[in-house]
């Protein structure tokens, strides 16, 4: 008996069913922390879109307000918005060619063409400046494609990823439920 506990002294290594709790316990921990990781980087997308298109939107408003010396935000009064009654479409260039009118004089620096996902937005607005819907911002979500051009106001369930976000004349129109909106 005794050879054979000096033996297994001597034995370095695991044994087969150590391996296999280790092993089983890291699969656990594997399980539970991938889709919470993946979960994150969803949220965290959505949050840089909602952020870029805070920043460009107030920069944008406060062009706005300094050409017409009013605000409109908040001047909706329906349940629903329609984001193709604002004007044509403007590309990113163009909209910082208007933004950034000099190197001392400028609304903001830089206007990101793609959201978080890596998709474009959607610039919309009008020479009118006097019209109902004067401007308006939107992200097709994490998959890139609006789901329309109509939308309810309010928030969507947040882990929908696909969900259009869409800011409009000074507010945000569509965003997750729990985001910080105000402006």
């Amino acid at each position: 008996m005794s050879r054979v506990l000096n033996r297994r002294r001597g034995q370095k290594g695991f044994t087969l069913i150590e391996l296999l709790i280790v092993v089983a316990i890291i699969g656990i921990i594997a399980a539970i922390l991938i889709p919470n990781l993946l979960d994150a980087l969803q949220k965290a997308k959505q949050k840089r879109t909602m952020g870029d298109m805070r920043n460009i939107g107030t920069a944008w408003f406060s062009w706005f307000q300094d050409q017409v010396s009013a605000a409109a935000a908040g001047s909706s009064s329906t349940s629903t918005y329609e984001f193709d009654k604002i004007g044509s479409t403007v590309t990113a260039d163009n909209l910082i060619k208007t933004l950034f009118i000099s190197k001392t004089m400028f609304y903001i620096q830089k206007v990101p063409g793609k959201d978080g996902w890596g998709n474009n937005y959607e610039f919309r607005g009008t020479t009118d400046l006097a019209a109902v819907q004067v401007m308006g911002i939107r992200s097709g979500g994490r998959d890139g494609s609006f789901s329309g051009t109509s939308y309810t106001m309010g928030p969507f369930i947040a882990t929908k990823y696909e969900e259009d976000i869409v800011w409009a004349d000074g507010f945000f129109v569509r965003y997750p439920a729990g985001a910080q909106v105000v402006n």
